[in-house]
């Protein structure tokens, strides 16, 4: 049975098809049906791969959903995006419409989108299914603000 048979397995399903196993928070973090999040981690803890793979399966499997990544610097949401489709890419980028090097277009009309710091060139997603704010802490309050719904 492929990983796309079902109509969405859970997030440490696909953490673990793709050769990784969670740690416990991890594990928590994926299967929390919690509308909002908080992760104070150390550095180099897995925040990361955790997110990454949390708006991967949100897009996959929730048709007409847009995830957003939004960061401090572009450069540092760009860096969350290239893990995402690290994954994206192991899994065989199934129901790929196209993709270039800040979206992500699916063909259920899913899509991931990473964006620039400018609290001005946010506005307009309507439908945001996810909205990751990597090290919020650090993100201009125009930002998050604009982020928000």
């Amino acid at each position: 049975m492929s990983l796309f048979d079902s109509s969405r397995p859970p997030a440490v399903q696909v953490m673990r098809t793709l050769g990784l196993e969670p740690d416990p928070w991890q594990t928590d973090v994926l299967e929390s049906d919690h509308p909002r999040l908080l992760l104070n981690c150390s550095r180099q803890a897995g925040k990361s791969t955790v997110v990454a793979l949390l708006a991967l399966v949100e897009a996959l499997f929730k048709p007409f959903t847009q995830v957003l990544l939004l960061s401090r610097s572009h450069r540092q949401s760009t860096e969350l995006f290239r893990t995402l489709l690290d994954f994206y890419l192991r899994l065989g980028s199934p129901i790929l419409a196209r993709r270039n090097a800040h979206e992500l277009y699916l063909t259920h009309f899913s899509r991931i989108v990473c964006l620039p710091c400018k609290e001005e060139t946010i506005r307009g997603y309507a439908r945001v299914g996810l909205l990751i704010i990597d090290e919020e802490a650090r993100v201009l309050d125009d930002l998050y603000r604009a982020g928000r719904p």
